[in-house]
């Protein structure tokens, strides 16, 4: 799974970068409407569905461990749907809807960590990442009655450290590939 995620290390790249780029976006315009959050969030996460997907169906030939991104793809593309498929959903609806993605995201990064330590000398970006996004998740939950101006700008504070920890580990997998060296592989 390693050696797949390895050679895929470019779509937890784009997914990085996208959520940067989205993060960036929502401090630019920090007045938007909720209708311009709801599309930029919706947009966002069938962007992050559709690179899950890929990542899920570039597998190795043992077939495991690929139902794990192909849960989060499917989730994130349900939650980018919903979201653009009902704009007129209020700032607290929207709020648990982000919530509980980061939450099942996070949760699937940090076993999926988990899991590749047996074949990473202390690989945490991951987990982090996946921590990152359970916090975030709960302190939505927490905190329902945050104005959406303080929606936004957690939002992409969130998108933005989620991006450069998945950059930072695209990165990571990208100079293992190159240098050929594969700890307990």
């Amino acid at each position: 799974m390693l050696r797949t995620l390895a050679d895929k290390w470019w779509v937890l790249l784009i997914n990085g970068l996208c959520a940067i780029a989205f993060g960036v976006l929502a401090y630019a315009w920090p007045g938007v409407t909720l209708l311009v959050l709801v599309t930029l969030f919706g947009v966002f996460c069938i962007f992050d569905g559709v690179t899950a997907l890929i990542a899920a169906g570039a597998r190795d030939g043992d077939r495991r461990s690929w139902g794990q991104m192909l849960v989060i793809g499917i989730v994130s593309i349900v939650a980018g749907a919903a979201a653009l498929a009902w704009p007129g959903l209020t700032a607290v609806a929207l709020l648990f809807v982000i919530a509980a993605w980061a939450i099942v995201r996070g949760v699937f990064e940090i076993v999926a960590a988990v899991r590749l330590r047996r074949f990473i000398d202390n690989e945490w970006l991951l987990g982090l990442a996946g921590a990152v996004s359970v916090l975030f998740g709960v302190a939505l939950i927490v905190a329902p009655g945050a104005g959406v101006m303080a929606l936004i700008w957690l939002i992409a504070a969130y998108a933005i450290v989620h991006g450069v920890l998945l950059v930072m580990l695209a990165f990571k997998l990208r100079g293992r590939t190159r240098s050929g060296i594969w700890s307990k592989a």
